[in-house]
């Protein structure tokens, strides 16, 4: 009776040890190894937080730009860029370029 207790109690921690064997590998596997790693991801965090503050950025200049085409849209804007950017006039005006020379 004795000894069928210790065979018993012997196999119940043999099974243990396996468990925690299992289970410490399985650990390893998950922290470390594989696409479903804790590390990997804490890479995907860090990218998906990157790409949201590019987003961001992004839309930022376009809430910029889409003003600024709205103000080209205009009359006003029209011939501003016609003015400034190809130095176009009126029939009965004349324009002077002024060149500032930096070289002493």
């Amino acid at each position: 009776m004795k000894r069928k207790t210790i065979d018993f109690l012997k196999s119940l921690l043999y099974g243990y040890r396996l468990y925690l064997t299992v289970l410490f590998f399985f650990m390893i596997i998950m922290i470390f190894i594989g696409s479903g790693s804790f590390l990997a991801h804490h890479e995907y965090d860090k990218e998906i937080e990157k790409l949201n503050k590019q987003k961001q950025f992004l839309q930022k200049e376009i809430e910029v730009d889409r003003k600024q085409l709205e103000e080209l849209y205009t009359e006003e804007g029209k011939e501003k860029l016609g003015r400034e950017a190809y130095y176009l006039k009126h029939d009965d005006e004349e324009v002077f370029i002024i060149e500032y020379d930096t070289i002493n």
